[in-house]
């Protein structure tokens, strides 16, 4: 936004004010000087032209005014002499004898007052007097000079010459006028060519300014027009220099801004950057998304707000220590995520903390694995201790006697071997899981008729209930589709999946229950559904029951003889193929769990090849 400069704020206005006032001021000192100087020489020079003239009329009239009876031709001769007196700016010429008569004058009322007495004081002591005097509108000039005898041992009277020297004044305000008038069309002229000089320094200064304004907006097209070689020039020239330099930069700092911004979007770690009052100055769209926030609403909080740490750490201790830590935030699915925070500190040159930046990795999964690790671990010492523990028990009661007795010993022995047999079926199955979890596992697969597979299976199962085996008796319904479903599994896995959620359906019904075994096609999968009306699994524990040696009975399940192993192979195996297994399940009701196959249907296809 351009702003606007008022005349009387600009460099201009500024240069010719100054210009002016020097020249004022120079102009009035000198004309001060001039004008008193040209006064004084003036009133000097019309003074010393006054002084000898009257002395040399006192001179004159010295023998005339010396006789003691006056008469009317000496009177006469008195009056010619003040006739012979130059009478120029002369205004009054008086003459008086000792005795304070006036014997001659002139003037305007000259004839009026000869032969009276004197009413100047100025003549009454007949003393030389030079008096300068304000009379009416102007000023005059006084000169009393004695009148002595012609050998000047007494006084017989005196001259009084009143001269116009308001003329000379006159003199000195034209002169004045004109040098006035002169110093105004100087100052005016002096005003332009002050503006113009002033316009042509500035002028590149405000096309500086302009270009800098450009600059500012982003706008480096512009350059300098450079005119000579003075010091402005100069600095067009560095400008436009500064100005190419400033665009190489900017465009450094644009490239390296949006590469950064690239690596911070693009990162799988979450970055965050603060002041040195640890006020939240950048975040980027991994960090947002972890800690499930919004940029506007953390740009300038606390980062100790933010990863609620206020009440373990303070900035000081943060800035001090650089600890590694690990906070636990809730997501938008409520469910929590562990991140490892660290912190590094941002230094200027001089050492002076200017900030932190602060790199948040989300180790959950890593978190998990480990716990499900030490679980794992736990769980595998936990369950072979266990039978180890009751065969430990068994061989030493045999080997303190118990074999001499044939119905102890077997007893102790078919529990020993029970127990071994326990431990073999954990070791297969952890031993599967292993090959599935490195991918050495590698699937059979054929094309089946599913419905005539699942039927195999059941069938089975149908051989088995009322038998000594199982000591139940259940009912399994079957509710299949009609429609053919021909899918590519590998048999045998999928078929120990079926019997491990059989076996597990048949364990936890009720005696004369009924297992409902559902088969059907939805949306280009095949789905198996296994329904039973056992004890049913608390809704917390459904989404647990596929991870390895979870149960939600120890004791139970444990009595019924699992290793806590089979639905976690089910998964594998379910998921190998392409497909998802999961369980819905009521307590005290029933669960049921569905087994979903990718599926194509070929009738069409076939039936044509077999017309």
């Amino acid at each position: 936004m351009k702003s606007t400069i008022r005349f009387y704020q600009s460099v201009n206005f500024k240069i010719v004010v100054a210009f002016i006032l020097l020249l004022l001021i120079s102009i009035e000192l000198i004309g001060n000087y001039f004008i008193h100087t040209l006064e004084k020489e003036n009133i000097e020079s019309f003074k010393q032209g006054i002084d000898p003239r009257v002395e040399q009329l006192a001179g004159n009239i010295s023998n005339d005014l010396s006789v003691q009876n006056h008469t009317d031709e000496v009177d006469a001769q008195i009056q010619k002499q003040l006739s012979s007196f130059p009478m120029s700016n002369t205004l009054e010429v008086r003459v008086v004898d000792e005795r304070g008569i006036i014997r001659a004058a002139t003037g305007n009322n000259a004839q009026a007052i000869i032969g009276k007495k004197n009413d100047y004081r100025d003549l009454n002591d007949f003393a030389i007097k030079h008096i300068d005097s304000v009379e009416g509108a102007g000023r005059v000039y006084i000169n009393v000079q004695p009148v002595t005898t012609s050998t000047g041992n007494a006084i017989v009277g005196a001259v009084y010459v009143k001269s116009d020297i308001e003329v000379v004044y006159k003199e000195i305000r034209g002169i004045s006028v004109i040098f006035l008038t002169s110093s105004l069309i100087g100052s005016l002229i002096s005003c332009l060519v002050a503006f113009l000089i002033s316009k042509s320094i500035t002028k590149p200064i405000e096309e500086i300014r302009e270009a800098a304004g450009r600059i500012t907006r982003g706008d480096y097209s512009g350059k300098l027009l450079i005119r000579g070689k003075d010091e402005l020039s100069q600095l067009g020239n560095t400008f436009n220099q500064l100005s190419e330099r400033i665009e190489m930069t900017q465009e450094t700092i644009e490239s390296d801004r949006n590469r950064l911004n690239s690596v911070l979007s693009h990162m799988t770690d979450g970055v965050i950057s603060t002041d040195r009052r640890g006020k939240v100055m950048m975040i980027n769209e991994m960090a947002m998304s972890l800690l499930n926030v919004q940029k506007d609403t953390v740009i300038g909080t606390s980062i100790l707000d933010l990863l609620k740490l206020d009440d373990k750490y303070s900035l000081r201790q943060i800035l001090e220590e650089n600890p590694e830590i690990l906070v636990e935030v809730a997501g938008r699915d409520e469910e929590y995520s562990t991140l490892h925070v660290e912190f590094a500190i941002i230094r200027r040159e001089s050492g002076f903390i200017s900030g932190l930046v602060v790199v948040l990795h989300d180790v959950t999964e890593q978190t998990k694995i480990e716990r499900e690790r030490q679980e794992f671990v736990s769980n595998v010492s936990h369950e072979l201790r266990t039978p180890l523990t009751s065969m430990k028990s068994y061989l030493e009661a045999l080997s303190d006697g118990a074999y001499k007795d044939e119905e102890v010993a077997e007893s102790f022995l078919s529990t020993s071997l029970e127990e071994a047999n326990r431990m073999m079926r954990m070791i297969t199955d952890l031993l599967n899981l292993s090959r599935m979890d490195s991918g050495h596992t590698t699937l059979k697969k054929e094309f089946i008729n599913f419905n005539d597979f699942v039927s195999y299976v059941l069938d089975r199962f149908d051989m088995m209930k009322n038998s000594e085996e199982t000591g139940k008796k259940y009912v399994i319904k079957r509710e299949f589709t009609p429609k053919d479903l021909w899918v590519e599994i590998d048999t045998d896995r999928m078929m120990q999946v079926i019997d491990n959620i059989m076996n597990n359906a048949l364990k936890y019904s009720p005696d004369g229950g009924m297992i409902t075994v559902r088969l059907t096609e939805s949306q280009n999968n095949v789905l198996l559904s296994i329904h039973d009306q056992g004890l049913g699994i608390p809704k917390k524990d459904v989404g647990k029951i596929f991870e390895r040696f979870y149960r939600v009975d120890k004791a139970r399940a444990r009595k019924q003889g699992g290793t806590g192993l089979g639905l976690a192979i089910a998964k594998e195996v379910v998921t190998s193929h392409g497909g998802q297994i999961w369980a819905d399940s009521k307590l005290h009701v029933g669960s049921t769990f569905y087994i979903a196959l990718p599926y194509e249907p070929y009738e069409e296809e076939w039936g044509d090849e077999f017309e």
